[in-house]
């Protein structure tokens, strides 16, 4: 009889210890949690910091983290968010390029129970968990009112936009053109430089051939007004106001300079991490489409020494 219970014994041992261990491992594969990030474009300085922002706060949080960049196509954007929500992560954070054609994606992440934390551009449609925003209104205004008192209450101005459909650039617009209204100052040019800088340097340029008497430009982000300041200095117009809205290093160091006259700041790093803050609690169910104003600041030459970089003791 004991060489029968000896052998259940060590059976019955090796059960539980296979057993133990299988609710050992099992945890570790369900506590790190999956997110992804569509970012607009990586080629943008302003979606590199929100990005940094969103690989910090992952990082501290354990979280495992995913990046696609939607290289500044709606439409590789919107396939790249297809492919997240088919390989199940646990929440996914969007900077849309474009406010429209995103919608398809955030209803498809909304059918697979996936949820959405929107970070910076609004979406058209869809539900989500937030929307993290500059006060972008609020921003358009601090540049008009910087601009009218700058050039005396009198223009011409000319306005740079983004992309057409971005929902947060249109505000920055709208707010500007309300301040122009209300001051009697004219706007005889607005066009489209699809944020970036080369086109906003050669928007400038044909604006200058047709407005010689343009006074002052505000350009949606601080790339297209780096490169209408880019024109402005190869034409030897010093005299014409530029102001950008972002922030970015490139236009701290051109206000320092001169070259600008100001930017809206916004802060990108912590619109990311503040996302996914947002997209943890989301998973648990706890946020439900909320609006989070993030405050925005304008940077003038007065002031930009308090946001410069510092520089590295020696």
């Amino acid at each position: 009889m004991r060489s029968r219970l000896i052998p259940s014994a060590a059976v019955l041992a090796l059960i539980a210890a296979l057993a133990c261990g299988c609710q050992k491992s099992a945890p570790r594969a369900k506590t790190q949690v999956r997110l992804a990030y569509s970012t607009a474009s990586l080629a943008n300085v302003f979606w590199q910091r929100v990005t940094a922002g969103v690989q910090q706060e992952a990082k501290k949080a354990g979280a495992e983290l995913r990046v696609v960049d939607a290289q500044g196509d709606a439409r590789k954007q919107l396939s790249d968010i297809e492919d997240l929500v088919q390989e199940r992560v646990d929440a996914i954070l969007i900077s849309p390029y474009q406010s429209d054609p995103i919608v398809p994606a955030v209803r498809a992440a909304n059918d697979a129970k996936t949820p959405v934390v929107i970070v910076d551009i609004g979406v058209k449609g869809g539900q989500y968990a937030a929307l993290i925003i500059s006060d972008n209104l609020a921003g358009g205004r601090l540049a008009g009112e910087f601009i009218a008192q700058r050039i005396g209450g009198k223009g011409p101005v000319a306005h740079i936009s983004a992309q057409p459909g971005v929902e947060n650039a249109r505000k920055r617009g709208q707010g500007f053109a309300q301040v122009m209204a209300q001051r009697h100052i004219k706007i005889v040019a607005s066009q489209t430089a699809y944020s970036e800088r080369a086109k906003g340097m050669e928007v400038m340029e044909n604006m200058l051939q047709a407005h010689p008497d343009i006074r002052a430009v505000f350009c949606e982000n601080d790339e297209m007004a780096l490169g209408a300041s880019r024109a402005l200095i190869g034409a030897g117009r010093k005299d014409v106001i530029v102001v950008g809205f972002d922030g970015n290093p490139d236009a701290l160091e051109a206000i320092r300079k001169g070259e600008l006259a100001a930017t809206v700041a916004q802060q990108p790093e912590e619109m990311g991490r503040m996302g996914v803050r947002i997209a943890l609690k989301a998973i648990k169910g706890e946020m439900a489409g909320q609006t989070v104003q993030v405050p925005v600041t304008l940077i003038t030459r007065e002031n930009v020494a308090r946001f410069l970089p510092k520089e590295a003791p020696k």
